[in-house]
Order: C-alpha cells, then structure tokens, then sequence
C-alpha cells in the first residue's frame, strides 16, 4: 500500500489506520432481515455469495448477515447494538416516523441525552438492537472520546 501510512507505528509498534470494516450478524429470518436493512435503512447489497449469506453497504459502513443454522439455541444477545450515525439532529424524529410507519419495534422513542446527542433504538427483524444517532460537535470532542464516556452510557441515560 504505497503512500499510505497503514505501516506507520503508533506507540509500542502498533499499526495505525485501524478501522472497522463490517459487522457480521447471524439471523434466523435472513430475508426479512435483509428486507429490513434493504427497504427500510436504505442499505445495498454489494454481495451475495450464497443463499445464506448477504453483504450490505451504505457506502462507508459494512452489514455482513449469515443465516443462523436451524439447530441454534435461544441464546441472550450478546451485540447490545448496531449504531448508524445521523447527520443531523431533526433526522432522529424524521427516522422514528418512518420506522414507526413501517411497523419497525421502536424499544426507545427520540430523547435529547445529557451530552447532547440525540438517539432513538428499534429492532431488525431478528431482534438486534439498532441506534439511529446523531451526535452534536460537544458529544464528539476529542476529550470524550478520550474519556470512553460513550461506551458507559446506556439507554437509560
């Protein structure tokens, strides 16, 4: 990769340009998943390798989602939440009504969070957690992310 610094060493040798790529999800109702995060997030398919698998992309973000094998037991899930970032703050309200016209679960409507961001949470089809989030300049100081204080703060915040 020539003229990058995907070589460069940060601290004790680590690599820098460390970045997430995609997150994989294992659903039982693959097609309404898709349909899901197709039609309704507004996500595109980039590419189908099997009948069990879809990749999903929204141009920067990666959804990768796997067909769970029949035989899996009911286990809690252990993923508290798929986070999509708004680029403004009246798109939260704007999203909740267009979830909420599409029969989308919303497990917790619009609020203002003491650090000035603005969220809502629905679920997928399978009952993965997704945030619909817009984060104001103050909430994404350097300082707070510094801090992890995003990491701690949970719906009830």
């Amino acid at each position: 990769m020539a003229g990058s610094d995907a070589g460069a060493v940060v601290g004790r040798g680590r690599p820098s340009s460390l970045r997430l790529q995609h997150v994989a999800l294992n659903v039982g109702e693959l097609q309404a998943c898709e349909r899901f995060y197709r039609e309704i997030l507004g996500l595109e398919v980039i590419w189908r390798p099997d009948e069990d698998s879809v990749y999903l992309t929204n141009g920067s973000d990666n959804l990768a989602l796997h067909r769970a094998p029949q035989a899996r037991p009911p286990v809690p899930q252990s993923l508290d939440h798929i986070g999509f970032a708004l680029e403004d703050e009246s798109a939260v309200d704007a999203w909740h009504d267009y979830l909420s016209v599409h029969g989308v679960a919303i497990v917790a409507p619009p609020r203002t969070h003491r650090d000035g961001t603005r969220s809502l949470y629905c679920k997928d089809p399978d009952g993965n957690s997704v945030q619909l989030l817009y984060e104001s300049r103050a909430a994404g100081s350097p300082e707070r992310a510094r801090s992890g204080s995003r990491a701690r703060e949970r719906i009830s915040n």
